[in-house]
């Protein structure tokens, strides 16, 4: 299973997926170690080597024991991706796996994602963005070991092999190890940003390592309990921090603050209200003590009057009515999608069919806390926490701190879920602004009720999408409004920002993505609508499957609504629809295969089924077009005459390209088909007052155990580019969903969560 055999210089020439020319890879030796990294980033940190430290690179390090870590740039939260990069890197090099390690990166700007250009976990990226990076990374490392070898050897490189760490000389017997290579100092190729891209890349009738489920490096660490989060974080003289949060989720200002009980807990040091210049917070106080406890009696103690602010009357149903207003408008939002003339098809079609489509706002939730430590040591602060957004959270922490980013030193660990919630670096704030003001390291972990009241959740969102139809029941047009907040244009970051096809100014395209489908739709237009009072009352974030969780969840039951409108079958219905034509040649292709596969695995249509039992089918290229991942679904469901709805069965296709850990890829779709189902029957929240109503998971219920279906999951390998597999699935289930609710009672459903109240009484409309 480890053994690795390749020559020096390899068969095919790959054209990168990475623009590297503006930066030179270097391949040479510290006292230390093998060290790779890019000209201009690594320099320094090689000239300061000394023979004792081990100084990491951009991407991996080779020590004299012949120990291979890889540096991980991505949020670790489960998923293996720290894992999965060595086992990358490693295919290439010609390691064994037994000598490969894996550690964290700091918020380091050499870290940053080679493709994005920052240093951010999220949207199903990291393995597809970075592939080809670690890739050449560990190429380029076995070819300047292979290159060494042989001039120590006085043998052709060409007739060199490497196995297991080991350069090889077939004909003469010779052998060198990779540790006593490193130890020879000897090691000094360098690659120019030409021939780091002309470097020939195995392809995958090759690969020994990539499509095999080798352990994961960071399970014994976490098994054992020496793997750090968060909220391991412990510091000489720390204290710690408990927020008191407003009774409004945003907007509220702090009046006054009666700290006299609060004085009377032992270990009480300080009430720090916070001035919060990055406008993550707002009307929040600290109170910091001792130990987590008296902090938590600290802040219990505290009297703390509020200015609610704008928003202290808005409320779910305010937002919804807003956001019928705005859709209903023709001047409103921008154009995501514009092909053809959706309105004048949609005037002349021989029927109309209209529908609205609701999903709830949601909470992430993550088991471990939402926690930050933050220290300050001179001029530079440091910051202790689980992130997935590096680059930005470094910037927050700087600006609750009034300090320039370069001073801020952050230090990732492993987290204990993330699913977009620590894309956001709020906890950061307190613990700045409370280490600032009392002088010490101050640790702050939220309460569950601060987690789910203050979260930036998934936003609520409004679809109204409309449908044409000839006389022949062909569909002819299109048109899909989504009216929501806009997470991405909260960062303000430009770059992360879409043009309109309308060029009235950037759009949110994580608010909309999903929606410019594989189907083959001659006039399609598809609008962005920002709803500005829940942008700024719910000020929302990422959660796990972003826009495609809710936008095919309009277009996935739509489908199914103008298959049954025709008369045909939804499945054959968009097997038509994804004939590949024009600019959906090739993904259409790829998504037609895997509802294929799902309806064949899931034995869809092959037998008459029970009465009150029905099968739907959704197909998805979740989670952007450029990046999709090809996934289809097919749920099979028990519906009762109360309208409970018991799931059967789900069934997961899905086209992942180029597997590298296939146990890993499995739990990776079953653990999201299961979010999927958890968000589409169980999870919501609701707004009353400005605030959250639901403070923990008696009042917020995801699914329970004892509700999983059994699931039955494909995965397809091509050998195609490799593809993101932790969120497709999850935005493929509600749809399958409330289209086999529809097959088995006729119940058409249109908000989510599914509840057996809504099925009733659409089954009685």
């Amino acid at each position: 299973m480890n053994t690795h055999v390749t020559n020096a210089a390899g068969e095919r020439l790959e054209s990168p997926a990475t623009d590297l020319s503006r930066r030179s890879f270097l391949v040479g030796t510290a006292a230390t170690g093998l060290v790779l990294g890019y000209a201009g980033l690594t320099d320094n940190a090689l000239a300061a080597a000394a023979p004792t430290t081990f100084e990491p690179s951009v991407w991996y390090a080779i020590a004299p024991d012949g120990l291979v870590t890889v540096t991980c740039g991505k949020a670790d939260m489960g998923q293996h991706i720290a894992s999965t990069m060595a086992q990358i890197v490693c295919e290439e090099l010609g390691a064994a796996w037994k000598d490969m390690r894996v550690q964290l990166a700091s918020n380091d700007p050499k870290f940053n994602d080679p493709v994005l250009g920052a240093q951010i976990t999220g949207g199903s990226w990291s393995t597809m963005m970075n592939f080809d990076a670690m890739s050449r990374a560990g190429a380029a490392g076995r070819i300047a070991l292979t290159e060494a070898a042989a001039t120590a050897m006085g043998v052709p490189a060409t007739e060199l092999v490497v196995r297991d760490s080991v350069v090889m000389h077939p004909k003469s017997k010779k052998q060198m190890t990779y540790a006593e290579l490193v130890k020879s100092g000897k090691i000094t190729k360098s690659f120019t940003p030409d021939e780091l891209k002309a470097i020939t890349l195995k392809t995958p009738d090759q690969y020994t390592m990539i499509g095999v489920s080798v352990p994961q490096l960071d399970i014994p660490s976490k098994t054992n309990g020496t793997a750090k989060y968060g909220i391991d974080t412990m510091l000489p003289g720390m204290v710690y921090g408990k927020v008191v949060t407003p009774p409004v989720r945003f907007g509220a200002t702090v009046t006054a603050v009666d700290d006299s009980d609060a004085k009377k807990v032992p270990g009480f040091i300080k009430a720090v209200t916070l001035d919060d210049k990055t406008g993550s917070t707002s009307g929040w106080v600290v109170a910091v003590a001792n130990t987590y406890a008296n902090a938590r009696k600290a802040a219990d103690a505290l009297k703390i009057s509020y200015d609610k602010g704008p928003y202290a009357g808005v409320s779910t149903d305010s937002i919804i009515t807003e956001a019928m207003r705005l859709q209903a408008q023709d001047d409103a939002g921008q154009f995501f999608v514009k092909d053809g003339d959706a309105t004048a098809a949609l005037s002349g079609a021989a029927k109309v069919l209209e529908a609205e489509y609701t999903t709830s706002i949601n909470i992430h939730a993550p088991m471990e806390p939402m926690n930050a430590t933050a220290e300050f040591k001179g001029d530079i602060l440091h910051i202790y926490s689980g992130n997935q957004f590096a680059t930005r959270s470094g910037a927050i922490a700087a600006g609750a701190a009034g300090i320039d980013p370069k001073y801020v030193v952050m230090h990732q660990a492993w987290l204990g879920g993330g699913f977009g919630r620590r894309l956001d670096a709020d906890m950061m704030v307190p613990a700045v602004q409370a280490a600032k003001a009392v002088g010490k390291p101050v640790k702050v972990i939220y309460s569950r009720e601060n987690d789910m009241t203050m979260d930036y959740s998934r936003p609520l969102t409004y679809q109204k999408v409309r449908a044409g139809l000839d006389a022949n029941g062909k569909l002819i047009a299109l048109s899909h409004d989504v009216v929501s907040a806009w997470p991405t244009a909260r960062w303000g970051i430009p770059d992360f920002l879409s043009p309109s096809v309308d060029k009235k100014g950037p759009l949110d395209s994580f608010t909309v993505n999903g929606a410019d489908f594989f189907y083959t739709v001659p006039n399609h237009h598809v609008r962005a609508i920002k709803n500005e009072l829940a942008h700024n009352a719910t000020p929302s974030g990422q959660l796990r499957s972003v826009a495609p969780g809710w936008t095919f969840w309009a277009v996935e039951s739509m489908i199914d609504e103008i298959a049954a409108a025709s008369g045909q079958d939804p499945a054959q219905f968009r097997i038509a629809l994804l004939d590949g034509k024009g600019k959906n040649d090739g993904g259409a292709q790829r998504l037609r295969n895997t509802l294929l596969a799902a309806m064949g695995l899931s034995g869809y249509g092959a037998k008459k089924l029970p009465k009150g039992e029905g099968m739907g089918v959704s197909c998805v290229s979740s989670q952007e077009r450029a990046t999709a991942s090809w996934t289809a679904c097919v749920a099979h469901v028990a519906v009762a005459d109360s309208g409970e709805v018991t799931v059967k069965k789900l069934t997961v296709a899905t086209d992942v390209g180029t597997q590298v850990h296939p146990d890993n890829i499995r739990a990776q779709v079953e653990g999201a088909a299961l979010w999927g189902l958890s968000l589409a029957m169980y999870e919501k929240a609701t707004l009353k007052d400005g605030g959250i109503e639901q403070t923990n998971f008696d009042s917020y219920r995801p699914l329970r155990m004892s509700q999983v279906p059994e699931v039955a999951i494909a995965v397809i390998a091509n050998g195609e580019k490799a593809t993101g597999v932790g969120e497709p699935a999850v935005t493929v289930v509600a749809p399958a969903l409330g289209n086999a609710i529809y097959n088995a009672c006729g119940a058409r459903l249109r908000s989510l969560p599914i509840t057996a109240a809504a099925v009733k009484a659409a089954m009685k409309a």
